[in-house]
């Protein structure tokens, strides 16, 4: 593993958790796992994480400032601060903005 750069140590280390999820947890939380990866390997990560919803059901939260992750998330959630010192949660449904935008 030290021979490999950060990217491929965390594909392998996404891969071998997915790998033991015999028994899948109903949410796995992904806190940054996707930030030394490049484009075409975040696109990889986000495959995987699709192929693993559809075969567990389990629901993944995933923690990311990457913006090809988030344009793979079914929903985004966010905190602003219109206000100093005052914070409030925002919630998008991607596929609702998406219906919503073709029409």
């Amino acid at each position: 593993m030290s021979l490999m750069s950060g990217g491929e140590q965390a594909l392998t280390a996404c891969a071998l958790i997915f790998a033991v999820l015999a028994n899948p947890a109903p949410i796995c939380v992904l806190d940054e796992v996707d930030a030394p990866l490049d484009d075409a390997n975040v696109d990889r990560f986000c495959n995987m994480l699709d192929e693993m919803r559809r075969r567990t059901r389990t629901r993944f939260i995933a923690i990311t400032h990457n913006p090809v992750t988030m344009a793979r998330m079914d929903r985004l959630f966010g905190v602003t601060m219109a206000e100093r010192g005052v914070s409030q949660l925002v919630s998008v449904d991607l596929r609702q903005a998406e219906a919503l935008a073709a029409e």
